[in-house]
Formats: structure tokens, C-alpha cells, sequence
């Protein structure tokens, strides 16, 4: 089982930045895809980034593609995701997210039930 321990969240201003990490344990993660996610009051979970461990392809949703980077440090275990130009919509609780393996489609890669493993959550605020 993979553990992911998510840190970094905050309160922020509008255009502001803060970066997040996820550190995982209990896995090789090279044929792992790390993912963030993120979770509004009120709304279903959506889709943020992710990255393939061993290539280090990306995927990013349209709402953040130029604002948000996310990477990984394979000394570390440890993902991140830099986010900038914060806007109060990017407001949300983040979620990490794992699994081994590549999907047949890339699509799976935004879907949030082809995920196995998740953190806990880190509160982001980004105020008006």
C-alpha cells in the first residue's frame, strides 16, 4: 500500500503562489502516475495534473495549463505542484493521488477512479 502525505496548502491572495507537496512511501514509484486533485465546497472532485514517474510526461486540466507546474524529485519520493497567478476559483481542498501502471487511454489519467492510492488533503485558500 502506498502512503502519500500532502503539505503546502494555505491562504493566499489573488496572484499569489504556493507550492505543494506530496510525499510518498511504501513503493518504487517508477512505474508509478502521480496525480493532484482538487475538491471545491460544493463540488465533485476534478482533475488538476499529473505527471508519469519514469518519463515525466505531463497532463494538465485547461483551468490551470500556464499557471500551475507539476514535478516530481526521485531522491525525495516526493511530488510537487507549483502554483501560480492563484485565483479565488482555485480554492479547494488538493488530493494526491497514485497508481502503478500505465492506462490504456490517456484519459484515464484525468479520471479520478483510475487512482488507488490518495492523501489526506491540504486546504488551499486563495482570497479576493
Amino acid at each position: 500500500q502506498v502512503q502519500l502525505v500532502e503539505s503546502g496548502g494555505g491562504l493566499v491572495q489573488a496572484g499569489g503562489s504556493l507550492r505543494l507537496s506530496c510525499a510518498a512511501s511504501g513503493r518504487t514509484f517508477s512505474t508509478y502516475t502521480m496525480a493532484w486533485f482538487r475538491q471545491a465546497p460544493g463540488k465533485e472532485r476534478e482533475f488538476v495534473a499529473a505527471i508519469r514517474w519514469s518519463s515525466g510526461n505531463t497532463y494538465y486540466a485547461d483551468s490551470v495549463r500556464g499557471r500551475f507546474t507539476i514535478s516530481r524529485d526521485n531522491a525525495k519520493n516526493t511530488v510537487y505542484l507549483e502554483m501560480n497567478s492563484l485565483k479565488p476559483e482555485d480554492t479547494a481542498v488538493y488530493y494526491c493521488a497514485a497508481r502503478s501502471g500505465t492506462a490504456f487511454y490517456t484519459e484515464n489519467y484525468y479520471a479520478d477512479r483510475w487512482y488507488d492510492s490518495w492523501g489526506q488533503g491540504t486546504q488551499v485558500t486563495v482570497s479576493s
